[in-house]
């Protein structure tokens, strides 16, 4: 809590006895005394116990869902994708510049004007991939200048315009999850990545997808993204237990066997680095295996949160131990509730 470590958001609640408040534990509050704390595994516990929730951090909601005035705004930019958002405007709306840009820093670890420039070169590669000429391109996404649209294009996907028609657009969206806030990539065969965003090898991943596998990164929607936001939010709640997004896997052939063999593992239950390499025919290959398993990009689908150690220790998971602990902790739940239900 002191740390305001990410990777602990919805494994526990911290609730200060002095002002009846709780929070979530990356909470941007100034930190009570320790005496005066008291820790929930749940938020209902924390309203039982008699705490309210914090109005800076709200825990209630599914990791800091946008705020309304955020939302409002980002409904005005899909109704007029065009229009150039000026601070006068933004303020013309009652939102605030510099409360806006720091919240797009922290959610999108970009400006708002960023992120529109962003999504007009995607909306721009995305006409280029159906044939629009580059100077259409260009002049359509408000480049006075086909130099500048150039330059820009090239600095935003790390390929030229004119390669652009050959390269294949990567859309990704922002998601919420009572773990933290995810981002997800998709392209036109299925689901690419589903990392949560303070992974830290989560940049290394997004440049080695657009410099080794040639995707252009753009903000956007489509239908397997709308389908994972929508199969999270059941498989958090407890009612799904097997993801049916099509998934799309760049990576060498023993990495995509050892993928493979993730996605076997049943719900609620788990195996070994040392099973799977067994399973592989390659008995000796266990730190293979883990290699691979910490190159998987799609956290919580393809479930490396079910593997352990050979001894039984929750081993070392790319979002961190304590959201391991909690996928694990939450699919066994549902399954005792089922069984429950069967009876």
């Amino acid at each position: 809590m002191l740390e305001r470590d990410t990777s602990y958001e919805g494994v526990f609640f911290t609730a200060v006895k002095t002002t009846g408040i709780f929070c979530r534990p990356s909470c941007t509050a100034r930190k009570p005394k320790p005496e005066n704390v008291e820790f929930f595994a749940h938020a209902d516990e924390c309203l039982s116990a008699g705490y309210r929730a914090c109005l800076r951090c709200k825990p209630l909601d599914a990791a800091a869902i946008a705020p309304d005035w955020v939302q409002k705004l980002l409904t005005c930019v899909d109704s007029d994708p065009d229009q150039r958002w000026t601070d006068a405007q933004l303020l013309a709306e009652g939102v605030e510049p510099l409360k806006l840009r720091r919240w797009f820093k922290q959610h999108f670890g970009m400006t708002f004007h960023a992120w529109l420039r962003t999504r007009r070169l995607g909306m721009a590669l995305g006409g280029i991939k159906q044939g629009d000429s580059i100077d259409n391109a260009a002049f359509d996404s408000g480049y006075e200048s086909l130099s500048g649209f150039r330059d820009a294009f090239q600095k935003s996907f790390h390929i030229t315009p004119g390669r652009a028609a050959q390269s294949e657009p990567l859309l990704f969206t922002r998601l919420t999850t009572p773990l933290g806030p995810m981002i997800a990539m998709a392209e036109q065969r299925g689901l690419v990545l589903l990392e949560f965003l303070d992974r830290p090898a989560l940049t290394r991943e997004i440049q080695a997808l657009q410099n080794r596998h040639g995707y252009a990164v753009a903000p956007g929607h489509n239908a397997h993204l709308q389908q994972i936001e929508a199969e999270l939010a059941a498989y958090f709640a407890g009612k799904l237990t097997e993801f049916k997004v099509p998934l799309h896997l760049p990576g060498s052939e023993f990495f995509r066997q050892v993928w493979a063999e993730l996605a076997k593992i049943p719900y609620g239950k788990t195996s070994t680095y040392g099973t799977i390499a067994a399973t592989l025919g390659k008995p000796g290959a266990s730190r293979a295996v883990g290699m691979a398993n910490g190159q998987n990009r799609l956290s919580i689908v393809l479930p490396c949160h079910r593997v352990i150690g050979a001894d039984g220790s929750l081993t070392g998971y790319g979002g961190g131990q304590p959201r391991k602990a909690f996928l694990l902790r939450l699919e066994n739940a549902a399954l005792q509730i089922t069984r429950q239900l069967a009876f």
